[in-house]
Order: structure tokens, then sequence, then C-alpha cells
């Protein structure tokens, strides 16, 4: 069995599925992963954004929670959430 198989079998779809964005902290960069997580979850409600600041208060975390309908979609909106300029990192 492959480690994707694995991980793939501890998924059932739909679910609810919390993503952390962070970055540095900047103007619209809450709303930036907001307007990517909508293109990959359209019914993703804004309103639910959780966000915490860095102790000094440079970084952001943004956290998200989507309705994943499958694997696919939740690796395209990971890889472009991860390849955004304003975004650290991904978890």
């Amino acid at each position: 069995m492959h480690e994707n198989e694995s991980v793939e079998s501890l998924i059932a779809y739909p679910c609810d599925f919390p993503i952390k964005a962070m970055g540095r902290r900047q103007p619209r960069f809450a709303q930036t992963i907001v307007e990517v997580v909508q293109r990959h979850a359209p019914d993703f409600d804004p309103s639910t954004v959780e966000m915490r600041a860095s102790r000094e208060g440079n970084y952001l975390s943004v956290t998200v929670t989507v309705r994943a309908t499958s694997r696919e979609q939740l690796d395209a909106l990971y890889r472009e959430l991860c390849d955004h300029p304003m975004v650290t990192m991904v978890l």
C-alpha cells in the first residue's frame, strides 16, 4: 500500500476540513486567503474565518474550515495556497 492510499482512506468525503495558512502580517492577507479558498470551495462562509496574530504581531495565521468534497479539491486548494507569494506555510 502506498502512503497516499492510506491517507485517502482516513478521510470520508464530504467532510469539514480545517486549513491554516500563515504569512507575514500585511494588508489584505486574510482577504486573499478567503479569495483562494472560495475558488476551490464556492460554498465557503467567510464569516467563519479565525485569525490569530503572532506574539510580536509580525505574522498572522488564518484558519478556514471548508466542506471538502474530494481529495483532488483539497490538493488543488493546498497547492494554490502554498504557491501564493503572501503565504509562508499551510497546515
